[in-house]
């Protein structure tokens, strides 16, 4: 009895030959809120909730859009410290984070153009 391990090649197939991924509603809204607010240099949205699936509290939860990962570059963060940055975040997410089945985690990181372009040259 043989057991079939993929070579890297079957996985890269399989990987190719998935369709592209597409953001879902609450995925959209946190981009909406944010852009509206922040008008960011840069945004981007991870959704790991796959991650999450075999955590006890998560089963039952029919959602698949419950863990973000946000990271934010806007001049808006500028002057002001992270648990500030964070806040204003959370509170454009104040109903999808007070949901049944809504926002369960969300990990942020939050820069200015500056600390990215900081950042970059270390």
């Amino acid at each position: 009895m043989s057991i079939f391990k993929p070579t890297l090649l079957t996985v890269i197939r399989r990987i190719s030959t998935q369709s592209p991924r597409v953001a879902g509603p609450i995925e959209k809204l946190i981009e909406e809120r944010i852009s509206k607010e922040l008008a960011p240099t840069s945004l981007k949205i991870i959704n790991e909730s796959h991650m999450h699936r075999h955590h006890a509290p998560m089963q039952g939860v029919e959602s698949t859009e419950i863990h973000f990962c946000v990271k934010v570059v806007s001049d808006k963060f500028a002057g002001t410290t992270m648990i500030k940055r964070h806040r204003l975040i959370y509170g454009l997410l104040a109903n999808e984070m007070k949901a049944e089945n809504g926002i369960h985690a969300l990990a942020l990181e939050t820069k200015t153009p500056a600390e990215t372009e900081k950042q970059a040259k270390q």
